[in-house]
């Protein structure tokens, strides 16, 4: 088996998903991935970010991880992706993201991609599964294979019972949530290096 690749893309507005994405990239390196930790391209304006304060020191914390590019898209054989929940879906901001992919998508360049994702929200019914149903219907469109958790480890029953993968009140990543993330990740290595 060669050596997967993995592109392990956050967006986080105040570092859950960051702190999540982080767990998961070494994770992946522990299980023999060539990782790539990647941020989505914030598209509030900057004074709205600047005006709250744990959003701007979030912002500035994360500078110097690089912005995710079509490149790194092609480079991947895999794809973990982390944003939060926002009214029951995905962050705008990886959306929109995501909604530049048209041309990779037209040439089949996102096509036989493993994906998986994780998410936040600030309670636990607020739509967390949504919104990995929601991103898994896009890659679908892709023509990518899904790598979920499942409940292929007792873990994902003591971190929330969340087959789709990773879901957490914001803020909160403790012990069981960071054990069901290098779980998620080890899996996606897994499957994604016998695929390629």
């Amino acid at each position: 088996m060669s050596t997967p690749k993995l592109a392990v893309i956050y967006y986080s507005t105040y570092g859950t998903n960051h702190q999540m994405a982080e767990i998961a990239a070494e994770a992946a390196r522990e299980a023999g991935a060539e990782v790539r930790l990647l941020r989505v391209p914030e598209t509030a304006p900057a004074e709205v970010v600047a005006g709250q304060d744990a959003w701007a020191a979030q912002a500035e914390k994360t500078a110097d991880i690089p912005e995710v590019t079509h490149a790194d898209m092609e480079w991947a054989d895999g794809y973990l992706f982390s944003a939060p929940t926002r009214y029951g879906v995905v962050a705008s901001q990886l959306r929109a993201f995501i909604d530049t992919l048209g041309p990779l998508w037209m040439e089949g360049k996102l096509a036989n991609k493993t994906v998986s994702a994780m998410t936040s929200a600030q309670n636990v019914h607020g739509g967390q599964e949504t919104t990995l149903q929601s991103l898994y219907t896009t890659v679908m469109h892709w023509g990518a294979i899904l790598t979920v958790p499942g409940y292929t480890d007792p873990v994902l029953f003591e971190a929330g019972g969340n087959p789709y993968g990773v879901s957490t009140q914001a803020g909160d990543v403790n012990d069981k949530i960071k054990a069901a993330i290098r779980h998620q990740a080890k899996r996606q290595v897994e499957l994604t290096a016998k695929l390629a």
